[in-house]
């Protein structure tokens, strides 16, 4: 009979076609005029479900649908939930993609297309690693659920409401989430920390309409430069925040973590090479995978004010918008950091403007544990589908789901990523390793056989 990983290897052209079309689907959550192919996405992942074997459905949450497939042929055995998330992020800026960001192309040993490693690759080799292991063992040996969201890149509005409402449907004992990445090429990772998150917006108004900058400079507090002194506030030498309180609740480093991350094989050089920049920078007395991992940030993700175009236009803005985030770590509060901030906002904006904050996605840190049958499971999975032991790692990103399945369902998480840190996820020429893409879908079905023994 043929084994799972036997199915994988004569099936590897099928499957990276598939992915090749899933990606195609520019499947942008945060567009209003692409909610078809959102809708299109979703459809496509149903039909992909029922192929592999599982019966599959499309659910309403109130914002873009999510599309569940289950195999419960398994009874007194234990459940598995696979989580994913179709939608990406938006492509722009368009004119630094090598192709178009929805026309899926090899480079080498990647392939190179928007949402190839953020989620679709990812989530896609769990699917076709269950498919594999339908396919040949005619019946699992443990029940499997799989559940693709279409809202990740937009926080997730609905998907609290609907895991509470699906409850009985979703329960597991188990949820795998592939959507991080191992700690560097052929070095596989269980992600075991994930930095909470805050992300807010700040609206700086002053004149009623631009101005003329030599007619009214001097005259009038240009918000642009209001805005710039307000975020240089927020923030002192080497990147430690001053918003009063943003300490007081952060969890230390253990030394044993300390220990554990000075033994990875981590290029700082290499690290300084590939990210383009002339000296690394952060906060003092930590090392830069601490910085990464285990110490709270904030970072302007974006700015927006009077003219910017090609060339000269001495004008005096009316409004300057900043969009910034903070990465928390344990045991910080996102409702608390973001509450200090605002106060702090508001303490120090000058009477010559009026301010307005807005706030967007947020997220708890969360760690998870290290041991226990399902992680035992995971290690072996891993040696088998990528021929060596996985390392344990906590990741900078944030991912709010994670705390919502343990709030809700009660189940634990394993972060099984299967991408590279340097995919360039959110970035243009984003990619993902087909060679991972294929040793995924091995470490799924392995996955699967090991939690049935």
């Amino acid at each position: 009979m043929t084994s799972p990983s036997e199915y994988v290897q004569t099936h590897r052209a099928e499957a990276l076609s598939e992915l090749r079309e899933l990606l195609r689907i520019p499947s942008v959550s945060t567009d209003d005029s692409l909610k078809g192919e959102m809708a299109r996405c979703a459809s496509f992942v149903l039909d992909r479900m029922k192929k592999a074997g599982l019966d599959a459905t499309i659910l309403p949450t109130g914002g873009h649908p999510a599309v569940y497939g289950e195999c419960l042929h398994a009874p007194e055995k234990p459940t598995l939930l696979l989580y994913g998330h179709y939608d990406v992020q938006p492509p722009d800026p368009l004119n630094l993609w090598r192709h178009g960001p929805f026309d899926p192309t090899v480079e080498g040993e990647y392939l190179v297309a928007r949402g190839a490693t953020d989620d679709k690759g990812q989530f896609y080799a769990l699917l076709k690693g269950v498919e594999a292991c339908l396919k040949t063992l005619g019946k699992l040996p443990i029940n499997v659920k799989i559940l693709i969201e279409g809202e990740e890149e937009i926080g997730s509005p609905n998907l609290t409401s609907f895991i509470r409402n699906e409850k009985s449907r979703l329960a597991c004992n188990w949820v795998v989430i592939a959507d991080s990445s191992q700690f560097a090429k052929d070095v596989p990772a269980i992600t075991y920390g994930l930095k909470g998150l805050v992300y807010l917006e700040l609206i700086v108004r002053g004149p009623r309409k631009d101005l003329h900058s030599g007619s009214y400079g001097g005259s009038l507090a240009n918000p642009a430069n209001v805005l710039t002194r307000m975020i240089a506030a927020c923030q002192g030498p080497f990147g430690r925040v001053a918003i009063p309180g943003f300490y007081d609740d952060v969890r230390p480093i253990e030394d044993w973590e300390r220990r554990e991350f000075e033994m990875l094989p981590f290029d700082e050089a290499g690290y300084q090479r590939e990210t383009g920049v002339p000296q690394l920078f952060g906060e003092q007395g930590f090392t830069t995978l601490e910085r990464k991992w285990a110490r709270p940030t904030l970072d302007v993700n974006g700015l927006l004010s009077g003219f910017t175009g090609e060339g000269a236009k001495t004008v005096l803005p009316s409004t300057a918008r900043a969009k910034f985030s903070m990465r928390l770590v344990p045991d910080q509060d996102p409702e608390k950091i973001a509450r200090n901030t605002r106060d702090f906002l508001r303490e120090i904006a000058p009477p010559t403007v009026e301010i307005e904050i807005l706030s967007h996605h947020g997220a708890k840190p969360v760690l998870v544990p290290r041991s226990g049958k399902g992680v035992q499971a995971a290690v072996k999975a891993y040696e088998r589908g990528f021929g060596k032991s996985p390392v344990f790692i906590r990741e900078g990103g944030s991912i709010p789901v994670v705390n919502t399945f343990q709030a809700e369902l009660e189940a634990q998480s394993l972060l099984l990523g299967l991408g590279l840190p340097d995919d360039d996820a959110h970035a243009p020429n984003e990619k993902f390793r087909i060679e991972d893409f294929y040793r995924g879908m091995v470490m799924m079905a392995a996955l699967i056989e090991e939690l049935g023994r």
